[in-house]
């Protein structure tokens, strides 16, 4: 849960919420999955091999040309670069979208309307 109020300081996050999340915690898997996740952008855990040729073609940073919107809530307390630094990345019709009223890092639960709203606009680029 600290994670969750961090990336999302603002979101009231109910019991509802946590106990539909919760389901995941019972599947054996969970931890190693979850601390796998973390080590792997660090450096720290072995990616999958069959995915190798992918990973490096994507660490070249190849030029993205599909229509893309990017969008970041204003309340985002994840560790995140600002969209300047990546917007060049994008040769097609491109837009960024900050999202305001104290919106963090999981846009799709605590801005639905925006997200979907976002989905329908990029789909039209």
């Amino acid at each position: 849960m600290l994670i969750w109020q961090l990336a999302s300081p603002k979101w009231n996050l109910d019991d509802a919420a946590f106990d539909r999340s919760a389901a995941s915690f019972d599947n054996p898997d969970h931890v190693s999955i979850v601390i796998h996740n973390y080590r792997w952008p660090l450096g720290l855990a072995e990616g999958e091999p069959k995915y190798d040729d992918l990973e490096k073609r994507l660490a070249q940073s190849p030029i993205i040309t599909v229509p893309t919107l990017t969008m970041e809530g204003d309340a985002n307390g994840a560790p995140h670069p600002d969209a300047s630094s990546y917007a060049k990345k994008f040769s097609g019709k491109y837009a960024h979208r900050i999202i305001n009223g104290g919106v963090g890092h999981n846009l799709p639960q605590e801005a639905p309307q925006e997200f979907a709203k976002a989905v329908v606009e990029v789909d039209g680029f």
